[in-house]
């Protein structure tokens, strides 16, 4: 389908899709099977300038939007989502800079996520503050010059690996919502340390870990925008990387479909290639129809956050939940129509259809994109 890109959003695809072919697929697997961080790979992925495909010129970027960034990870996806989110990891935790940053933090720490010599991480998430994110423990406490923060978080992207986190804390809890704030700390922080590294199901090349803060000393002008906004933050951050995790969600249909296509046409049953039969067929056709449906939503919501649409929060939730269900549904049914083999390592199926479970859950959700849905219904004035 024609998708209208531009000649440079065309370069940056079929950039992100070579990267994707000839550096990450031959190490997808044992990238899953052990767990591994993938340093090496990011560091050739910054030789092509697609760190900073989302970050405007003037900051060392190349001056994209969500839009490319979005090409990027689903590029990426539809061979792993685990490096994927690697480099979308640091989208999150940049964008609050990008957003709410002063002049003088942007210039601090953008350039250096442009040029992929840094990784950024965003903490928000803690034992009791999962789909609730108002019920932050974590504090931060003003001691003049610094805010002095104390707290744990659970289930970072990047934990550990990036270098620079931007982190929700309590500074004023009589104040309840109004009295969270956002934060800029560095790795290498005194008082700032690394909980465990998850083992997960799925996105294994990624890492996920705790944050731990034991009087940890931020300067107060790591303070992003102002005290109080720290869920203005948050919230206008979701509404612009949740087309990314639907991104994500796309490339791992996609890769899922490529899969599923790649085998039906050689695995002979009953004396002719399972895709002559009817049934399989109508299942790739659904499976491209979804794929193709949640990318259009994708790359919609994309270029409406990119050309200053306002309220794109109802928008990019239904991307969010549309394009995760279709990953699950997709890569299911990939792994149904190759049967036995698909349910094997070594196919890529079986670990696409652990890595679409996730594009459910983080960033919120799908029952709580559900209720932000219906929430803006219910806010939008009845026109008839």
């Amino acid at each position: 389908m024609n998708y209208f890109l531009t000649p440079e959003q065309e370069l940056i695809q079929q950039i992100a899709r070579r990267f994707a072919r000839e550096r990450v697929a031959p190490l997808s697997a044992a990238l899953d099977e052990k767990s591994e961080f993938p340093r090496r790979l990011l560091e050739v992925l910054a030789k092509t300038d697609l760190c900073g495909v989302y970050i405007p010129e003037e900051y060392g970027g190349l001056g994209g939007g969500m839009f490319e960034f979005c090409l990027v990870v689903e590029e990426i996806s539809r061979v792993d989502s685990g490096v994927a989110i690697s480099f979308a990891g640091t989208g999150l935790g940049t964008i609050p800079i990008l957003l709410y940053g002063n002049e003088e933090q942007k210039k601090k720490y953008l350039p250096d996520v442009a040029a992929g010599k840094k990784i950024g991480a965003f903490g928000l998430t803690e034992a009791n503050a999962g789909s609730d994110s108002f019920a932050q423990e974590t504090t931060a406490v003003k001691d003049g010059d610094y805010y002095v923060i104390n707290g744990t978080k659970q289930w970072i992207t990047n934990a550990g690996e990036a270098d620079v986190y931007t982190v929700v804390a309590v500074t004023n809890r009589a104040k309840g919502a109004r009295g969270i704030s956002t934060f800029i700390v560095e790795k290498g922080t005194p008082g700032f340390s690394f909980g465990k590294k998850e083992n997960k199901m799925g996105i294994r090349a990624s890492t996920t870990g705790g944050l731990v803060f034991n009087n940890c000393r931020v300067p107060r002008e790591n303070l992003l925008a102002k005290e109080g906004m720290g869920m203005i933050v948050v919230g206008r951050t979701f509404d612009q990387s949740r087309p990314g995790v639907a991104a994500q969600a796309v490339g791992i249909a996609q890769g899922a479909l490529d899969q599923a296509l790649k085998f039906a046409r050689h695995r002979v049953q009953f004396g002719q290639p399972v895709i002559r039969m009817q049934a399989v067929q109508h299942m790739l056709a659904d499976m491209a129809i979804q794929t193709e449906a949640a990318r259009a939503l994708v790359y919609s919501v994309a270029r409406d956050i990119d050309s200053g649409g306002k309220g794109v929060a109802k928008a990019a939730s239904i991307a969010k939940v549309f394009a995760s269900d279709a990953a699950m549904k997709v890569s299911t049914d990939a792994v149904q129509i190759m049967g036995g083999a698909g349910y094997m390592k070594d196919y890529p199926v079986e670990r696409m259809m652990r890595d679409a479970k996730i594009t459910q859950i983080y960033e919120g959700t799908n029952q709580i994109q559900r209720n932000i849905i219906a929430s803006e219904l219910i806010k939008e004035r009845d026109e008839w």
